[in-house]
């Protein structure tokens, strides 16, 4: 039964308070403008990564009250962005110029800190399960106009056993190891913990010998800028988590199949593994004839990957402020793709490792045809492209800001571009979740597909030389060979 016209304005967020918080304590901080490098101009016309903490409050004597709580979260983000100071500036051309963007901050400056109230429940809004992308899509603020590159909010949920922090922050600024290290500081200065080493603030470590920067812009004046303002209201938010017993499974399931074949074996790490398994079945979820009925065009699979340690002539450091991650691409053939069981899962295993590699071979960094042509190549070619957000190695499930651990993280802005996110696991120990958006009838097919290829997972043993199962999945019945010979 719907709800009743009041129950869905009771739903609404109420905005308590509206406050631009400066880095604290004085003296301020010096002007400062970070030119943006070839890793930063990449994600100008990118929309904004949202990401949101939910957070159990358990009431009692001695507990914090909300109005503490939100008062502490006010003022350890001002000593927060004291060491993060420029993403409290804004992004800009740099003057004199109509195509050089810069970061730039000026004493004064601060992020905005929206304070609201919203009646849902945490424990209805932090699970796995879908759900409707709009209801969380509010605990997200927006980012203000003026070039602003991060705002943050913090939602107190229904009865007050509930806290949400949500984070709006413009990709050109940092990525996501940047980011979520601010998020490690921020949490630190709250709970009162050991903070993390400060963020080093130098733009030169980035060398560009090759002119990749100009041959970004170039590119981007080139390219139709695609609308990412309107949140998608028919979407469906879900976790999908692959324990590290699955990925196992995974990996003994590559090796044998490539047991058979000359060569090596494709190198498949947990992530290769987790990567290949949603791909696959992503594509066989897909309401597509082209993809389920035989068709071998390719379709492409795009994720990020960190280049700190790459770069020459000498390393960046791990907490560098800026962008410094690169794009690892690869297709497969629709058909074999989308088969159940084993080929559906070594194609797509193999393509990502074969990604790896050439995203982190010799001169992959220099080289523009590995980055911007390659993936507006895959774009054009109307095959599909799914894309990555996140990184188990942010462990965003350690960001305690002293009223304990979230009890679940979200990246909203995945309806919006169509990505995964990708997160370490809050329920298995060296698993690892991933989050998934689509409309009603294409998260049914993905579901059924992803638990079916789960039971076949666990019910596969090798035995000479064959990849068996014992019992009958979605894909035998249809008369689909789930064996690998």
């Amino acid at each position: 039964m719907a709800p009743a016209p009041q129950q869905e304005a009771s739903r609404k967020l109420n905005v308590v308070e509206s406050a631009v918080v400066a880095p604290w304590p004085i003296p301020p901080v010096p002007e400062t403008s970070l030119p943006l490098t070839f890793f930063d101009v990449f994600w100008l016309n990118f929309p904004p990564v949202e990401r949101v903490f939910f957070y159990h409050l358990v009431p009692g004597p001695g507990a914090a009250t909300t109005a503490t709580i939100l008062s502490n979260l006010k003022t350890s983000l001002a000593q927060a962005l004291r060491a993060f100071y420029p993403l409290a500036g804004r992004l800009r051309l740099r003057p004199g110029t109509t195509d050089r963007h810069e970061l730039h901050y000026q004493p004064g400056d601060g992020v905005t800190f929206t304070v609201a109230m919203y009646d849902l429940d945490v424990d209805e809004l932090a699970l796995d399960e879908p759900r409707e992308v709009a209801k969380i899509a509010q605990l997200v603020p927006p980012l203000p106009d003026g070039g602003a590159v991060l705002a943050l909010q913090a939602t107190v949920l229904r009865g007050g056993r509930g806290l949400s922090v949500g984070m709006a922050l413009h990709h050109a600024a940092c990525d996501g190891a940047c980011s979520t290290h601010f998020l490690h500081t921020w949490a630190a200065a709250s709970a009162g913990a050991v903070a993390p080493a400060p963020p080093v603030i130098d733009r030169t470590l980035v060398k560009d010998p090759s002119g990749l920067c100009d041959a970004f812009i170039r590119a981007m004046a080139s390219t139709e800028k695609k609308d990412y303002v309107k949140m998608p209201g028919d979407k469906l938010l879900a976790t999908f988590t692959l324990s590290i017993e699955d990925i196992q499974r995974i990996k003994d399931v590559v090796l044998l199949a490539a047991a058979g074949k000359a060569g090596a074996p494709p190198r498949c790490s947990s992530l290769v593994a987790t990567f290949g398994f949603i791909w696959s079945c992503h594509q066989r979820a897909k309401d597509d004839k082209a993809s389920n009925g035989g068709g071998g065009d390719p379709t492409y699979f795009i994720f990020p990957v960190d280049h700190r340690s790459r770069m020459e002539p000498a390393p960046i450091p791990d907490e560098y402020l800026g962008n410094c991650v690169g794009a690892a691409l690869q297709g497969a053939p629709k058909d074999r793709l989308a088969m159940p069981g084993a080929v559906g899962l070594v194609t797509a295993c193999t393509a990502v490792a074969a990604a790896i590699e050439q995203a982190v071979g010799v001169g992959s960094i220099r080289s523009p045809e590995l980055w911007w042509e390659r993936i507006r190549e895959a774009i054009l070619s109307g095959g599909g492209v799914l894309t990555v957000a996140g990184s188990p190695k942010f462990r965003v499930y350690d960001v305690d800001f002293g009223f304990g651990q979230p009890a679940k993280v979200e990246i909203v802005s995945v309806a919006r571009t169509g990505a995964l996110a990708v997160a370490e696991s809050r329920r298995s120990s060296g698993g690892i979740e991933v989050g998934i958006s689509l409309p009603a009838d294409a998260m049914r097919r993905f579901q059924c597909c992803f638990h079916d290829a789960i039971a076949w997972l666990q019910c596969t043993t090798p035995s000479s030389g064959r990849l068996m199962h014992t019992s009958m999945p979605m894909g035998a019945r249809d008369g689909v060979d789930w064996s690998l010979e």
